[in-house]
């Protein structure tokens, strides 16, 4: 449950991508936010392109040009962060067919794709060997075996690296902990050893190395050093026995700030990895996806009702828990700001959405004037997992995606129809599966 105090973080402007004019209005790089919401109208999400790139560089300078980066597309898929992302030289770190799809769409160098997730199926393979990406991160035998069976009907050979579970508690949200014993990601540690050289020799399997990655939103860096010393051992286990291990793949999930005054800094992450896997002579990799977009990007919302109590008021807003659901799904507390700011006192608030769901909520604060219909308030640190984990729960559609660059913007996801989500149900063709015809699921 989010209480008053949670909210309290929220008092420091503290984002990078935003700041307040000499008006006092908060502003990205050189937009004015109430004047954005005037041409889009809300709600909106923004991203400052000059943020996302600033926090790749960041991760060039800390991790040096020896470690690769591949950004995890799941945090925010939108094309044109992509695009931005890829033309500083960034990878892409896929989970999906469809992310694939979107990688391409962006024009983003297909060779620098590394595909992780626990359900890739046999469509997707296809299409990601056909596409050529740089490296399969398989999660289970299973998986092996079908990646095996279908690279060699191609007659080719798919780049694999193991995905290791090394069995680390990341210190995380439990939901959002991904390296734990009993966590459905990845392979045990105690069965690499056995299943290594037995992959090595697989049809259609050209075996590289090994992956991991324990969770996200990581705020300690020690279950870091854990978790890279456990691949370290295993790696020279491995060629001790024979085994050629080039890559080594470590992951993403370092946390950002969300008001709490949290600094992580990554030369420190840098030096834990040379530490640990510096000597190893291998190919490193990392995946960042929060903490590339994360900071950049806020959800921008009206009031539209307040319902004062006696000693404070619940305050509904546009934006929903379809819009941004981390709030309801992780208990999740983002900083928020008024637009405009204004004089005078505080008046304790609960913040709540228009969705038909008690957990749609976006928690409670103390720092916040007295709200009123027409205010416009931003969420920040919106970023990841924001319009990514967007739905059209109670048919509310899609809302846009605005990216500022300099005192320029661009919708770069427009507004969603509520026409375009009736049509994929319309005018439905009724068939028989007696009959045995070819069936689609296709339209028409």
């Amino acid at each position: 449950m989010t209480t008053i105090e949670e909210g309290k973080r929220s008092q420091n402007l503290h984002q990078k991508s935003v700041h307040r004019d000499s008006a006092g209005v908060l502003s990205m790089e050189g937009v004015r936010l109430d004047h954005l919401a005037e041409a889009v109208e809300t709600p909106f999400y923004a991203y400052s392109a000059r943020t996302i790139a600033g926090a790749y560089q960041d991760f060039r300078s800390a991790l040096g040009l020896d470690v690769g980066v591949c950004y995890a597309v799941k945090a925010n898929g939108n094309l044109s962060v992509i695009a931005l992302l890829s033309e500083l030289g960034c990878g892409m770190d896929i989970v999906s067919g469809g992310e694939l799809q979107r990688v391409v769409a962006a024009g983003a160098s297909r060779d620098g794709v590394v595909f992780s997730g626990v359900g890739k199926t046999r469509a997707e393979v296809e299409a990601a060997l056909a596409a050529g990406i740089h490296q399969f991160n398989v999660e289970s035998v299973a998986e092996l075996e079908l990646i095996s069976a279908v690279a060699a009907s191609h007659g080719v050979e798919a780049p694999v690296a193991l995905r290791v579970n090394p069995d680390i508690d990341a210190l995380s949200h439990d939901k959002i902990s991904t390296g734990r014993k009993g966590d459905k990601f990845g392979i045990s540690i105690d069965e690499i050893a056995s299943l290594y050289p037995r992959a090595s020799g697989m049809r259609g399997i050209r075996l590289v190395g090994l992956a991991t990655h324990i969770g996200s939103q990581i705020t300690d860096l020690e279950p870091y050093r854990k978790a890279y010393t456990r691949i370290a051992g295993l790696t020279r286990h491995l060629r001790d026995l024979g085994q050629s291990v080039t890559r080594l793949d470590l992951g993403g999930g370092i946390g950002i700030d969300y008001g709490s005054g949290f600094k992580l800094d990554l030369r420190d992450f840098a030096s834990i990895i040379r530490a640990t896997v510096g000597d190893l002579d291998a190919e490193l990799t990392v995946e960042p996806g929060r903490r590339l977009v994360g900071e950049a990007g806020v959800l921008v919302t009206q009031v539209l009702y307040s319902k004062p109590h006696a000693d404070f008021d619940i305050v509904v807003i546009d934006a929903a828990m379809n819009d941004l659901i981390r709030p309801a799904m992780y208990d999740a507390v983002h900083p928020v700001e008024m637009v405009s700011s204004t004089e005078g006192g505080s008046r304790k608030c609960r913040i709540v959405g228009p969705v038909c769901e008690s957990s749609d909520a976006f928690g409670s604060f103390d720092h916040l004037p007295e709200l009123s219909s027409g205010n416009l308030v931003a969420f920040l640190a919106a970023g990841a997992y924001g319009a990514s984990m967007s739905s059209t729960y109670n048919a509310r559609p899609l809302i846009p995606e605005v990216l500022i660059s300099d005192d320029r913007f661009a919708v770069i996801r427009r507004r969603q129809p509520i026409e375009e989500l009736l049509a994929l149900e319309r005018n439905p063709k009724w068939r028989s599966l007696s009959s045995r015809l070819p069936f689609s699921m296709k339209a028409g």
